[in-house]
């Protein structure tokens, strides 16, 4: 809400220049000569957006009450609903903490409590530990088998539960349970004058019965005080609770295309727009573009800078509003391209297939073309020529066959070709000492990884290993990793699905021929797998992995540029996440 008098003031504006919307059922926006002041209003606004705190995406009402509102909840008295963290994702979530003003002691606020996907005195319940909003060193502001205090940091620290200050508890509280990073598991809780901070450098281990269920709950307790709960980015089980319907604040437009061909539709040139829409009390939605009204000003005939106008006229619930609000954007009109043409090749001009005992391994396998350094240029219906934008380009992929093939650029149903070369490497084979990695119930989880033997890779040289990969099929991720290290520290880890970590990794290209995730995760339980891993003899590396599974969909996954590895010490690894591996 801290723009609202921005906007209302810019909606204003454009009243003296657009006609009145009819009610809030959307009413026509009319072109009219662009004034300066729209460029200068939007830059004042995104500039204010920069200083303010994040702004979370998704958030869902949900309000209701945890704790008694006369103070008088004891400990383990009253819960929040849970709250299930799939790995990989983020927690959001956003209350009223009610402190008691006459309070005597600091721990008298909540706890965020984090466990096992199970209700609580049940079998499966089991607690990685507990971490309060209050901060005490030497008392018990968070516990638990799993949490590690040492990785607690706090802008408010008590030296005793009795010392002054819990009122600076109270208010809106931001709490933030993040899984998003493989590697690490971090919490945060603010409420603008305190914040604390969980940084913990390692993954949660699986505490779950069923280990192919990788999910976390969370949920709140409020001791001496109560909860108001107001947002989260997470349906919780038992689902939503509703509170009074919301008038719109304030939007930002996301994904406005940076240009647009003269002449076109501005409703199907802003299709794929979308507007994160804040309401009264701070709930937000992402809006499709079919719910906003779009205009440009001044028009979309001629080339040049334009402003977009979007309006919408919907509350929280999506009944009609009181006032309509509106958000603006720049792009660019510019003339239609006709033609297009490499003028300058992508640095990768050469690839490579391998044979192994004498025959081509990638036989029915298409390699991913690398665009890094490449440039198109567009003529349009002028004549006139410009650089195309690269993220609008599509590229064939290569068959991995030797000698000159043609890649083919697409861009907006026009298409040009570049040539790049394709030849033949050897490869050795190495084998691992055990013929399985991993339990065969698929148990075995990054989160405590093991690894296969340690295999160099000379300054040079490719090597390459062969096995089955069996899945539980929970995930993309649930597959092989693919671990590069020199002296004992992995450089990069990466992954079958086109994602990985790493110091490593960072530099590195990669692509993949997946297609539709769900359809190749379906083969992925017995495909059959080689990795091919080349020292460069530069301090890169490249990791190709060829996947047929056992729907007979043929993929790879190419990591080009690994880095930060030592050439002279080299080593391959493999590891497993939810799935073991047989080799040949």
């Amino acid at each position: 809400m801290r723009h609202l008098n921005k906007l209302l003031f810019a909606c204003g504006l454009v009243a003296f220049g657009l006609p009145t919307l009819t009610g809030c059922e959307g009413g026509e926006l009319f072109d009219v000569n662009a004034p300066d002041w729209i460029s200068d209003k939007v830059q004042e606004i995104e500039d204010a957006e920069n200083q303010g705190e994040e702004v979370l995406e998704g958030m869902m009402e949900d309000v209701y009450t945890v704790g008694n509102t006369d103070y008088s909840s004891a400990w383990w008295t009253a819960f929040s609903k849970y709250y299930v963290i799939p790995d990989g994702q983020k927690w959001n979530a956003v209350f009223n903490l009610k402190i008691n003003p006459d309070a005597p002691n600091t721990y008298k606020n909540f706890a965020l409590i984090i466990c096992s996907d199970a209700d609580r005195a049940t079998e499966g319940y089991k607690e990685y530990g507990a971490i309060r909003f209050d901060n005490q060193p030497s008392g018990n502001s968070e516990w638990g088998d799993y949490i590690d205090r040492s990785c607690i940091e706090s802008t408010l620290t008590f030296e005793t539960d009795t010392d002054e200050g819990i009122e600076k508890l109270g208010g809106k509280v931001t709490l933030t349970v993040d899984r998003s990073n493989p590697e690490a598991f971090n919490v945060t809780m603010t409420n603008g004058t305190v914040t604390k901070t969980y940084k913990q450098p390692t993954a949660l281990v699986n505490l779950n019965a069923d280990a192919s269920n990788t999910n976390i709950r969370c949920f709140l307790v409020p001791e001496g005080s109560y909860i108001d709960f107001l947002q989260s980015n997470i349906e919780p089980i038992g689902g939503l609770t509703s509170g009074e319907d919301k008038n719109p604040v304030s939007m930002v437009l996301q994904n406005v295309p940076t240009e647009v061909d003269a002449g076109a539709d501005v409703n199907e040139a802003m299709a794929d727009v979308t507007a994160l829409v804040t309401f009264e009390e701070g709930v937000t939605k992402t809006v499709k573009a079919s719910d906003l009204s779009f205009s440009a000003i001044p028009d979309m005939d001629t080339p040049g800078q334009k402003t977009l106008v979007a309006a919408y006229n919907k509350t929280s619930k999506g009944e009609n509003c009181d006032t309509p609000i509106m958000a603006y954007a720049n792009f660019e009109v510019v003339e239609r391209i006709v033609s297009i043409e490499v003028t300058t090749p992508p640095t990768r001009s050469t690839y490579k297939y391998y044979t192994l005992d004498g025959n081509n391994s990638l036989t029915g396998y298409s390699l991913v073309f690398d665009p890094t350094g490449i440039r198109v240029q567009g003529t349009d219906t002028k004549g006139e020529t410009r650089l195309v934008d690269n993220a609008k380009l599509t590229f064939s992929t290569i068959p991995a066959e030797s000698g000159t093939q043609n890649v083919t650029v697409t861009y907006e149903g026009l298409t040009t070709t570049v040539p790049v070369e394709v030849v033949i490497s050897s490869a050795s084979k190495v084998s691992n000492g055990n013929n399985v990695l991993g339990n065969e119930d698929n148990s075995s989880l990054w989160a405590n990884p093991i690894f296969s033997d340690a295999f160099k890779v000379n300054a040079g040289e490719t090597k390459y290993i062969t096995f089955t990969n069996y899945s539980n099929l929970a995930g993309n991720w649930n597959n092989f990793l693919v671990i590069l290290q020199s002296s004992n520290v992995h450089k990069a880890v990466v992954r079958a699905d086109n994602y990985g970590w790493g110091d490593g990794y960072a530099a590195c290209t990669h692509y993949g021929t997946q297609g539709v995730w769900e359809d190749w995760l379906k083969g992925m339980n017995g495909a059959k797998v080689t990795v091919f891993v080349t020292n460069n003899g530069d301090g890169t590396a490249d990791v190709l992995s060829t996947m047929e599974g056992t729907t007979g969909q043929k993929s790879t996954q190419y990591y080009y540029g690994l880095n930060n590895i030592d050439s002279s010490d080299l080593e391959l690894l493999l590891s497993v996440d939810g799935c073991y591996l047989v080799f040949e």
